[in-house]
C-alpha cells in the first residue's frame, strides 16, 4: 500500500484546508527517474518528503497529519494514536486519503471524525461518523489529474452498511486490509524530538557505529534472565559491561544515540518499502549525515521498494539535496498553519532552492525584521541596565 494525496478539512490548528501530494506533480524526465518509485506507467511518487519552516510554523503539526493518516490506513484505533491531537477542538474533520494498494487499485478514503461526545473533555475520545471508500482500477488513470477523479466510481464500503461490526474509532478500510493482507509498514521518530534515548534495541551494526563514531569499536547486547547486558568497546581501550541499555545514554553522544535508532530504523522501512518519519531531522546531526539518509532514499540500488522519507527541518541548505520542487513543502503560520508545494512557487527545477528560500523570494520563510529589531532593542535595554 501507498499513499497518494491527502485533503484534510476541519483541523482546528490549520488556517485553510492541508493539501499533501506524495507523488512527483512536475513532468518527469526519463534520464531522472532514479529518485522516484514508479506506481503507474505515468505516475510516480517521490522518494524523499521535505517539510520546511521557520520555528513554530507548524512542521511538526504537518508530520502529526501523515502519521495519524497512515494510522488510519493500517486500521488503528484512533483513540490510541499520539498524533490525535491534530483533532484537539475540532467540531468535524474530514480525511480524503487516496492511495493505491496492493492489487493494483486506486482508492479513495473519505473518513469523517468528530468529538464523541460520551466522553469528559479531559478523557477526549473520537469517533468517525461517517465513511467511504471508492476504488477504480489504476489501469484506467491516465492523466496524473486523473488520480483523485472518483467521479462515477463505485463506493465499494460504506460504513453505514456496516457500522454494527465495527469499532467506531476503527477505520472500514480494514475489510479490505484483511482481504487483501495488505497494509503500511510505518515507523515514526516524532517522539525522538523531545526524547533523544536509545530505547530497546537487539543489536547495533559495527557498520552503523563506525559510520556514527570512529573511536567505538563494537557494541554487543546480551539478553539475560532479568534484563539486558551491554559489551561497550571504545578502539584500543578495555571492554565496558553496563547492566541496562539506557546506561549507554552516559557514554555515547547525542547524535550517536539518534543515529544508532535512526539507522536501524530506516534499514527496515528500506527492507518493507515503508515510511519513515522524522521531526527536526537536523537535530543532534552534522549536515552530512542528514544528506546520506536522505540520499539512501534516492537510490534505486538501495531503496528498491519505494521507501518513503519524510523529515521537517529548519535548514534551507538540506532542500539542495532535492532534484525535484515538488517533493518540497514551505509550512507558514500566519493566524493558521499553511503547507504550500515549492513546485507551486518555483518552476524551474535548476533554481538553488537553498538561495531561493532564505532570499525572502518565499514570503514568510525568514523570521520577520520587525520581530528582529524589537528583539534586538530589548537585549539592548537589559544590558544598558545591568551596566
Amino acid at each position: 500500500m501507498k499513499l497518494i494525496s491527502i485533503q484534510a478539512s476541519g483541523l482546528p490548528l490549520f488556517k485553510e484546508d492541508l493539501h499533501l501530494r506524495f507523488y512527483a506533480s512536475q513532468r518527469v524526465q526519463k534520464d531522472a527517474l532514479s529518485n522516484l518509485y514508479q506506481i503507474l506507467p505515468n505516475v510516480y511518487l517521490n522518494n524523499a518528503i521535505g517539510i520546511i519552516g521557520i520555528n513554530a510554523s507548524g512542521k511538526t503539526t504537518v508530520l502529526r497529519v501523515i502519521d495519524f493518516v497512515l494510522h488510519i490506513l493500517n486500521n488503528d484505533s484512533l483513540n490510541h494514536v499520539e498524533s490525535r491531537t491534530i483533532l484537539d477542538g475540532t467540531k468535524k474533520s474530514d480525511f480524503k486519503i487516496v492511495f493505491i494498494n496492493n492489487q493494483e487499485q486506486i482508492c479513495l478514503l473519505n473518513t469523517v471524525i468528530s468529538p464523541d461526545d460520551s466522553f469528559l473533555k479531559s478523557q477526549r475520545q473520537y469517533c468517525i461518523v461517517d465513511e467511504q471508500l471508492y476504488v477504480k482500477p489504476a489501469k484506467n488513470v491516465k492523466r496524473k489529474k486523473d488520480i483523485a477523479d472518483f467521479s462515477g466510481c463505485r463506493n465499494v464500503i460504506n460504513r453505514k452498511d456496516n457500522e454494527e461490526f465495527l469499532s467506531d474509532d476503527v477505520s472500514i478500510v480494514i475489510s479490505m486490509n484483511r482481504k487483501y493482507h495488505d497494509h503500511i509498514f510505518m515507523t515514526s521518530l516524532l517522539q525522538m524530538t523531545d526524547v533523544n534515548e536509545l530505547g530497546a534495541i537487539d543489536n547495533v551494526s559495527d557498520e552503523i557505529i563506525h559510520y556514527l563514531d570512529p573511536s567505538i569499536e563494537s557494541i554487543r547486547i546480551e539478553h539475560v534472565e532479568g534484563g539486558d547486558r551491554v559489551h561497550l568497546h571504545f578502539k584500543e581501550k578495555e571492554e565496558i559491561l553496563l547492566n541496562d541499555i539506557e546506561d549507554l545514554n552516559r557514554y555515547l553522544s547525542s547524535g550517536t544515540i539518534k543515529g544508532i535508532r535512526t539507522f536501524n530504523n530506516v534499514i527496515s522501512v528500506l527492507q518493507y518499502g515503508g515510511y519513515v518519519l522524522v521531526d527536526e531531522i537536523e537535530d543532534h546531526f552534522n549536515h552530512e549525515i542528514v544528506a546520506t539518509l536522505v540520499r539512501f532514499f534516492m537510490d534505486p540500488e538501495i531503496n528498491p521498494h519505494g521507501a518513503s522519507l519524510i523529515f521537517s527541518t529548519h535548514y534551507p541548505e538540506l532542500l539542495d539535496e532535492f532534484d525535484r520542487n515538488d517533493s518540497i513543502y514551505i509550512i507558514r503560520n500566519q493566524n493558521g498553519i499553511t503547507a504550500e508545494n515549492l513546485s507551486d512557487i518555483l518552476h524551474r527545477n535548476d533554481i538553488k532552492k537553498s538561495e531561493a528560500y532564505q532570499s525572502g523570494y518565499m514570503e514568510g520563510t525568514v523570521p520577520m525584521y520587525e520581530s528582529y529589531l524589537e528583539l534586538k532593542k530589548k537585549i539592548q535595554a537589559a544590558v544598558k541596565k545591568e551596566a
